[in-house]
């Protein structure tokens, strides 16, 4: 299995880091082509309105909508969440517009507000897991087809929709692999 890191701005490193551990090989994307040969894509955080525009740039924003008709499962967490959103509030970088919610931008706070929460994700059992806050999204609205996999105070922060995942959190900012390795099983089952 080979997996794609978008490695235009934000945590490439720690998403192949992650994987490594996992024993999975990955390939930096920066260009359409790059997509051709790889089983899955992670659109990492960072500062979405940089990766929206490099996107529009590189001509991903419209290569990644193709491979995803074509069945490649995307997981996109905090700006990778935006960058999938059909709809954002609080400034709108170039989007994807592939998955049904709505999430305001930078909802949870400042940098200085980061924290870190214990969440509970049946899907990929005990112990809870530790995630990871930064500057993150709130997901203010889901559609019928959207699945909430966890939440924090009552809020999502990591859902599924058919091959698409998405988190508020960073999971690669925690040796925890579990979110990783239930993206990975999304592409190997092929749902």
């Amino acid at each position: 299995m080979n997996i794609g890191v978008l490695a235009l701005q934000g945590d490439v490193i720690e998403h192949r880091s992650v994987l490594a551990g996992l024993g999975v090989e990955t390939t930096e994307v920066r260009v359409p082509a790059h997509l051709e040969h790889v089983d899955g894509l992670i659109i990492p955080g960072g500062e979405s309105t940089t990766i929206g525009k490099l996107m529009v740039r590189y001509g991903l924003d419209r290569a990644i909508p193709v491979r995803v008709q074509e069945g490649m499962h995307v997981y996109g967490t905090c700006a990778g969440m935006i960058l999938l959103a059909r709809t954002v509030h609080g400034g709108e970088p170039p989007l994807l517009r592939l998955l049904d919610i709505t999430v305001l931008r930078n909802a949870y706070g400042r940098q200085v507000d980061s924290f870190e929460a214990d969440l509970e994700i049946p899907a990929v059992g005990p112990p809870p897991v530790r995630a990871v806050f930064i500057r993150a999204p709130v997901i203010e609205e889901t559609g019928p087809d959207v699945d909430v996999l966890a939440s924090l105070d009552g809020r999502p922060v990591l859902i599924r929709e058919g091959g698409l995942l998405a988190s508020s959190f960073h999971p690669e900012l925690s040796p925890d692999g579990r979110v990783h390795r239930y993206f990975l099983d999304m592409i190997r089952d092929g749902k």
